[in-house]
């Protein structure tokens, strides 16, 4: 899995995101491929087994860690799979004819290596060839895949290749398809602004034209807004209003199943005409929490039914936070580099004060930091930043939370540098005498009678425990924040899960429309995936490995099959 804390990995994609957020609305990909990429009005699956059942797969978020990517890629490859439901009923699923990407293929960002590293690499694991007639790919990009400019999305996904013994077919980064029975699949690109361009909405208008009375549609889009906008207690933001443009306006309320990634998780929302919303961001990106942002009901009525995991575990998982150093130990360079900086800062002899000095000790680091400009504006730059840290969903509080967990650090660096300089001193007896002296080599140490080895021995000893201590205990901290953040206020809920980088809990949808016209969707979950693997020798056209891990856990329906309810056929105008 992605290591999100790590040093490196911060500075990756804070660039990455700071280059989108620059360049993205003024590099708009999408209207370029409106002029020179041609595309059909839609692509027709309408007349293929009029008397048999049409099956589509559905998954975002994928191209995460191996095992978790992998092991979604090879239950979607299977020709058929069996899985029970709560009930503990059988239901026999068969591989989609199209697999639906719903965004967001690869992390941390895109890259024609990373796409192959990350997704083309388990899925061709998992199926490498297909037999006639093959099943053929779709995808929209997330925020992930624009943050190239969408360079290697449409080179991977827009140029009619193979990937994985699956077709592509699209040109653009978005597209509609004309299913069975008057069901249509339109897929979205949001862009980076959560924004649906000119082109793009006329191209809907166009397929608008084609569709008949009665005619229902699949929505799929890379951001579930309306969980967002459930959460959010200002005004309606660019992505909810484009979907209630496009519901409205251009496919006149046709549309009874939205679909979108994202959030890494499973949610359904269900309305009270029997339609549905569900965010289904399970394909093999780092879990996200289900309890926050908290959306049990929505604006327009809809009601959650059914969340994997449920809330109850989602906060138990939260809790993991305080072993934060457990599943990201490198963060602890950062905190510990932190707390070394502001003890440098503020350096004084404190090597002789005990608890019961503590006084003295505070006295001490206070003159340190008046004579200092330097370790006053270091500790102001910590507060400012982890104020700025703080997550917006806090409101009008953010700058109070923010400062006080800030506020933590430099304290818990003080003890600690104070704990390192007296144990080196007071337990290991390095310069336990000092002679105060100008001629110090380091500001603010003074002299110690033994000599000048004794000095710099006493000054990296307490240097290196005061860095193991920022290792130790500064992660602990932040754990402890965005546990109590996420748990206790709903906020930092993408903050408090990239730090455990869980890669269980996984999830796809399998949707079959029946001969009568009935739309079903089979949630699959994955509660555990498998960390060990056997090869199979089976061939290109099944999976190259199978599980080999007994504490893996078997696919099962997440909730009884969700039946969409068809509108009336002539009761859409």
């Amino acid at each position: 899995m992605v290591r999100w804390l790590h040093p490196g990995m911060l500075i990756r994609t804070g660039l990455d995101a700071l280059v989108a957020a620059v360049f993205g609305a003024r590099a708009d990909h999408r209207l370029i491929e409106a002029v020179v990429r041609p595309q059909p009005p839609y692509f027709d699956y309408s007349e293929e087994s009029p008397d048999e059942d049409f099956w589509l797969d559905y998954v975002a978020d994928t191209g995460d860690g191996w095992n978790s990517t992998y092991a979604v890629a090879r239950l979607m490859a299977l020709p058929s799979l069996e899985v029970k439901d709560p009930e503990n009923q059988s239901h026999t699923l068969e591989r989609g004819r199209i697999l639906v990407l719903g965004g967001d293929q690869v992390y941390p960002g895109a890259s024609r290596d990373t796409y192959e590293e990350r997704l083309v690499l388990p899925y061709e694991e998992a199926m490498a060839r297909t037999k006639a007639p093959s099943p053929d790919l779709f995808a929209i990009p997330g925020n992930h895949d624009w943050y190239d400019g969408l360079a290697a999305f449409m080179r991977l996904f827009c140029a009619n290749r193979w990937v994985a013994g699956r077709r592509t077919r699209q040109s653009r980064s978005y597209f509609a398809l004309k299913l069975p029975h008057g069901w249509w699949l339109i897929g979205t690109d949001v862009q980076l602004d959560s924004d649906i361009d000119v082109p793009q909405v006329e191209y809907f208008r166009q397929v608008a034209t084609h569709m008949k009375q009665g005619d229902r549609i699949i929505l799929c889009n890379a951001e579930p807004a309306w969980i967002l906008a459930a959460a959010s207690k200002r005004r309606r933001g660019y992505l909810e209003n484009n979907l209630e443009y496009l519901q409205e306006k251009v496919f006149g309320r046709r549309i009874c199943l939205f679909l979108a990634g994202d959030l890494h998780h499973y949610r359904r929302h269900e309305g009270p005409d029997g339609r549905h919303k569900i965010t289904a961001g399970g394909g093999g990106a780092f879990l996200a929490p289900t309890h926050a942002p908290a959306a049990p009901r929505l604006r327009d009525g809809y009601v959650q039914k059914k969340s994997f995991p449920d809330e109850k575990t989602s906060r138990e998982l939260a809790r993991q936070n305080l072993l934060l150093i457990r599943h990201s130990p490198l963060f602890g360079l950062m905190t510990g580099a932190l707390y070394l900086l502001l003890a440098l800062a503020t350096y004084t002899e404190l090597g002789a004060f005990g608890l019961s000095d503590y006084k003295e000790a505070v006295s001490a680091v206070a003159s340190s930091v008046v004579t200092r400009p330097w370790s006053l504006t270091l500790g102001l730059a910590t507060l400012g930043g982890l104020m700025g840290f703080a997550d917006k969903a806090f409101g009008r509080w953010r700058l109070l939370v923010g400062g006080l967990h800030g506020l933590a650090h430099i304290l818990a660096a003080f003890f600690v540098a104070w704990g390192s300089v007296y144990f080196t001193v007071s337990v290991l007896g390095f310069c336990p005498e000092v002679i105060q002296s100008n001629a110090s080599l380091v500001p603010g140490v003074a002299l110690c009678s033994a000599g000048w080895k004794h000095v710099w021995a006493k000054f990296f000893l307490s240097s290196l425990f005061t860095f193991v201590g920022g290792f130790l205990v500064g992660p602990f901290i932040m754990g402890l924040y965005l546990m109590v953040s996420v748990n206790g206020f709903e906020a930092h809920s993408n903050e408090a899960f990239i730090s455990l980088a869980i890669p269980d809990w996984k999830n796809f949808l399998r949707l079959r429309i029946d001969k009568d016209g009935q739309l079903t969707v089979f949630p699959v979950g994955l509660e555990r995936v498998p960390r060990k693997w056997k090869e199979t020798h089976a061939g290109p056209y099944a999976p190259a490995y199978e599980p080999d891990d007994p504490q893996a856990t078997e696919p099962r329906l997440i909730e009884a099959p969700v039946h969409v309810v068809p509108r009336k056929r002539g009761s859409v105008p």
